[in-house]
């Protein structure tokens, strides 16, 4: 196991085990080329009660070339994206870069944490002017380990997406942001298929990042729906980043796998409701039982009797409350007699026989 830190201080927020699931709404396109529709996603994940909303930091030219050949083009038909030419859906889906300021102060205005995915140098340096709190690594950006090492010199927290990612890759980006002095790192668990399907989610592998990495779980979903996310975080998943948009039915480049801002709602919500509900690896009684206990069946005088009368299966039976002899003496009881009178609703005890 790779030594590491329990928590990593993110902005006003502490991710970690011992705090609830820290919700980040990933923008991405879904501002379908709209500043206005970009402010209103940003004022529908505030009022979800999410903690942070995420950005993509990219020109088309910056992330790729407009080359129209076929290495140059999506192959895979259960892509939502199959058969399109890269830079052309870059330059649809990307934020304008003059549109970051006034995102961030939209957001910073609602209390929400705001940061993003820098996908070269330049976005960096953008995003440093901002005074982003922290930065995203990408799936496909993992293997950039001059970019992860560029991120990691600000000494802000890393979150690392491991889509794709062998495991020798995400120790390749672990030990570089270690190297350049940055232990502050959030690693999600991610599937980077769009949308992804349940089944290839393999939750079981967040204890194993934990343990392997010495690093702060998350995930990074694109599974449609909250339930993924909500098993998640019974796996050790500290953070879920899920895609948002103003609506489905609107269109746009990542909505047919994003969340509306009433399901946002719900899973900030369930994944709060599914950390409590961890508690500790331990049996018996929960403070919240004390009265069911003291309800629980035991043998009581179900009518009134004399001294020197028989127990019978008719005046001592096993009800509700506790506070008499266990059920299991029935048995023993029977046949003895009463030694003092005793009246209906008394507790059968030893000292009455």
């Amino acid at each position: 196991m790779t030594a590491g830190v329990a928590e990593v201080r993110f902005g006003r927020h502490t991710i970690g085990p011992a705090h609830p699931p820290f919700v980040i709404a990933e923008m991405s396109g879904n501002h379908n080329g709209d500043l206005d529709r970009a402010f209103a996603i940003v004022d529908a994940v505030a009022d979800s009660g999410a903690h942070a909303l995420k950005l993509q930091t990219y020109r088309a030219d910056t992330i790729t070339i407009d080359v129209d050949t076929p290495a140059f083009r999506i192959a895979n038909k259960d892509s939502l994206w199959d058969g399109e030419n890269l830079y052309a859906l870059y330059d649809r889906a990307h934020t304008p870069w003059e549109w970051h300021e006034p995102i961030f102060a939209r957001a910073r205005e609602h209390g929400l944490e705001v940061f993003s995915s820098p996908f070269d140098p330049t976005a960096v340096d953008l995003l440093e002017s901002l005074d982003a709190p922290a930065y995203k690594i990408a799936s496909s950006e993992i293997v950039d380990l001059p970019l992860i090492e560029r991120c990691a010199r600000t000494g802000k927290p890393l979150v690392l997406s491991t889509g794709k990612a062998s495991i020798a890759e995400i120790d390749a980006a672990v030990r570089t942001a270690r190297d350049a002095g940055n232990d502050q790192l959030v690693v999600l668990g991610c599937t980077a298929s769009y949308p992804a399907p349940a089944r290839d989610s393999n939750l079981r592998a967040l204890p194993v990042l934990a343990q392997a990495f010495g690093a702060v779980v998350g995930l990074s979903d694109h599974t449609m729906g909250i339930g993924v996310p909500l098993a998640a975080v019974a796996f050790g998943a500290c953070a879920i980043e899920k895609h948002v948009t103003l609506s489905r039915a609107d269109g746009g480049v990542d909505s047919a796998f994003s969340l509306e801002p009433h399901e946002l709602a719900a899973l900030v919500t369930e994944t709060k409701r599914a950390w409590q509900a961890l508690g500790r690896p331990v049996l018996g009684p929960k403070p919240s039982e004390r009265e069911g206990l003291r309800l629980r069946r035991s043998l009581y005088v179900v009518e009134d009797v004399r001294a020197g009368e028989e127990v019978t299966e008719r005046n001592v039976r096993s009800i509700r409350p506790a506070g008499g002899l266990p059920p299991a003496e029935i048995r023993t009881v029977l046949g003895r007699t009463f030694r003092v009178d005793a009246a209906k609703g008394t507790p059968l005890t030893w000292d009455l026989l």
